[in-house]
C-alpha cells in the first residue's frame, strides 16, 4: 500500500518550487515545468522517492538506531520537534552547532553538564547558593536546553540524518558526509540533491507540505519500531518454547528419572548405614 497520493501531494502543495532564476541546475531532473516564473516539480517522482525513503527509514530503526531529525528553520521546527518527540527520535530545531556530529564527545559533555545542574537542583545544593550563582546556573540550563535538549538521549552518533532544506542546513550535510551517515532530506528547486543519499523533491517552505512528508517518514518509523517489537517478542516466545521442549524432552525425562533413582538409592545407602541394630537378649543365670 502507497504511503501516500498524487492527490495529498498536490493538495499540500508539495509540487510548488522556487522561482525560476533561482533554481539549482543539478534539479532539473526533477522538475516537471516552468509557470509564471515558478518551477514546478514532478509529483510522480516525489512519490517515488518519498517511498524509498520511507522504506529505508523502516529498515534503520528496525535494527535498532535512531534517525536525528534537523529543522531550524521557522515554519518547519515546531512541526518537526513534536513528531519526532512522539516516536522518541533526537531533533534539532533551534541552531546547528558546528561540530554536533564531528566533535561528538565535546556536544556529550555539554549534555552531561545539563544533567548534573538536574542533579543539584534535586539533592538540594542548588538551594545553598547564593541568588546570583542560582540566576547563572538557570540561564545557562535554559541556554542548553534550547540547544541540546533535543538530543539529551542520544549517547552516540545517529545511523542517520532527516533535514528540511538542505541548502539552510548545510553544515549538517557536510559533517555527516564526513562521518558517511546517510542522509534523507526533503530537497526544493534551489538545493543541490547530489550530496543526499534520499532527496526527496518537495516544497520545503509551506507548513502543509513540510507536514506532510515528515508525516509519512514519521509512520515509516512507527512501522520499523513496532516491526521490531514484534520480532523480540516472537525471539522471546521461540526461545521459551525451546526451553519447554527440551526440559519435556525423553532424554531429558530419562535424566531426571536416573537422577532420581540415584538420589533414592544414596538415601537408602545412608539409612542402613546408620540404622542401630537390636540388642541380642541377655542369657539366663543357672543356680547350681
Amino acid at each position: 500500500m502507497a504511503r501516500t497520493t498524487y492527490q495529498d501531494l498536490l493538495d499540500a502543495g508539495v509540487h510548488f518550487g522556487h522561482l525560476t532564476r533561482k533554481w539549482d541546475p543539478k534539479m532539473a531532473q526533477y522538475i516537471f515545468m516552468e509557470r509564471n516564473g515558478i518551477h514546478i516539480i514532478d509529483l510522480n517522482k516525489t512519490l517515488t522517492k518519498v517511498e524509498e525513503a520511507a522504506s529505508a527509514i523502516k529498515q534503520i530503526v528496525k535494527s535498532g538506531r535512531k534517525v536525528l531529525f534537523v529543522a531550524t528553520k521557522k515554519q518547519a521546527k515546531d512541526i518537526v520537534a513534536e513528531q519526532a518527540k512522539s516516536v522518541n527520535m533526537p531533533f534539532v530545531t533551534e541552531r546547528w552547532l558546528g561540530g554536533m556530529l564531528t566533535n561528538f564527545a565535546t556536544v556529550r559533555k555539554s549534555i552531561k553538564k545539563m544533567s548534573n545542574i538536574d542533579k543539584l537542583t534535586k539533592d538540594g545544593t542548588y538551594s545553598n547558593l547564593s541568588k546570583k550563582e542560582r540566576l547563572m546556573i538557570q540561564r545557562e540550563r535554559v541556554k542548553l536546553e534550547t540547544l541540546l535538549g533535543g538530543i539529551a538521549d542520544l549517547n552516540r552518533l545517529p545511523a542517520a540524518l532527516f533535514l528540511i532544506d538542505v541548502k539552510k542546513e548545510h553544515i549538517a550535510v557536510s559533517e555527516a558526509l564526513k562521518l558517511n551517515i546517510p542522509t534523507f532530506a526533503m530537497v526544493d528547486t534551489n538545493s543541490d540533491p547530489s550530496n543526499i543519499d534520499f532527496p526527496i523533491p518537495a516544497n520545503d517552505d509551506a507548513t502543509k507540505s513540510i507536514s506532510l512528508i515528515t508525516s509519512i517518514v514519521i509512520k515509516a518509523i512507527e512501522e520499523g519500531l513496532d516491526e521490531r517489537k514484534r520480532e523480540k517478542e516472537d525471539e522471546a516466545e521461540k526461545e521459551a518454547a525451546a526451553a519447554k521442549a527440551k526440559a519435556d524432552s525423553p532424554e531429558a525425562a530419562a535424566a531426571g528419572a536416573s537422577a532420581e533413582g540415584g538420589k533414592r538409592k544414596r538415601v537408602t545407602a545412608e539409612a542402613e548405614a546408620t540404622a542401630v541394630e537390636p540388642e541380642a537378649p541377655a542369657a539366663e543365670s543357672t543356680e547350681e
